[in-house]
């Protein structure tokens, strides 16, 4: 028993003389200790990991941001500033089944010298432009916006959600038809304000500027992405709105696109 003693005893001295003693500085308030680090293998390894990870992310970004979710619902909202190839879309989508109306939405289109007309809004520029590519206009029902600056998709959507209210419409669901990078946030702000009683369904026109498998190609694809991404991230994270939510809010600096 004495031996084995003797011998941990020994093994024990061995080690401690076999570090490297601490070096200290500034009064023992810094001590330098012996560390691990990778080598030229394992920083191979971890950069291979991370370009994958980054690959995987550049792939699959823009399928997230433009998702397709249709809902049983006999109404189309279209957003009014959309461009006209969406638009066209939308009355394919209306024509090829069983809604029954197409509402759309958006805020003021400021005219020369900062002038405000509720009757030309983005909402009234896609009710026309539903009308020339098609649609009667007894189908065609624009719920204009006052909403400019930040939160647009959001202001549209309670403006929605307000005249529903006020012609007695139980809506159960609708579908929104929207540019493509825009789908997921505009879902996610139009559930925000209809609640979840209704069911809120999406449809990405695809972009006709650059190809959607190959955006990180373009400058025009990266700033999209870039913005769309952050501007969801927001949405998601950090977007809280008031209940009740006021539709009414006018901005002094105007944009026409969400």
């Amino acid at each position: 028993m004495r031996d084995t003693l003797d011998d941990l005893s020994a093994v024990t001295v061995t080690s401690q003389l076999a570090q490297p003693p601490l070096r200290r500085a500034l009064c023992s308030l810094l001590t330098r200790r012996e560390r691990w680090a990778l080598s030229w293998r394992g920083r191979l390894i971890l950069a291979s990991a991370l370009l994958l990870v980054g690959a995987l992310c550049i792939k699959s970004v823009y399928p997230f941001l433009a998702m397709t979710h249709r809902v049983n619902a006999n109404i189309l909202v279209v957003e009014g500033w959309i461009h006209e190839y969406a638009i066209r879309d939308a009355v394919k989508e209306f024509q090829s089944n069983h809604y029954q109306r197409v509402f759309t939405t958006g805020g003021p289109v400021v005219g020369s010298g900062g002038y405000i007309n509720d009757f030309h809004s983005s909402a009234s520029v896609g009710a026309d432009l539903l009308k020339k590519n098609g649609l009667a206009n007894g189908l065609v029902q624009m719920v204009p916006s006052r909403v400019m600056d930040r939160d647009r998709t959001y202001g549209s959507a309670v403006a929605l959600r307000n005249w529903f209210r006020g012609h007695n419409m139980a809506v159960p669901g609708i579908n929104i038809v929207t540019e493509d990078l825009h789908a997921r946030r505009t879902r996610l702000l139009f559930q925000k304000a209809f609640g979840k009683d209704v069911q809120v369904g999406i449809i990405a026109v695809p972009n006709v500027d650059y190809p959607a498998n190959h955006w990180w190609h373009y400058s025009e694809g990266v700033m999209d992405v870039v913005n769309e991404l952050a501007a969801y991230l927001y949405a998601r994270l950090l977007f809280f709105p008031p209940e009740p939510a006021h539709p009414e809010k006018t901005a002094r600096f105007p944009q026409v696109h969400n």
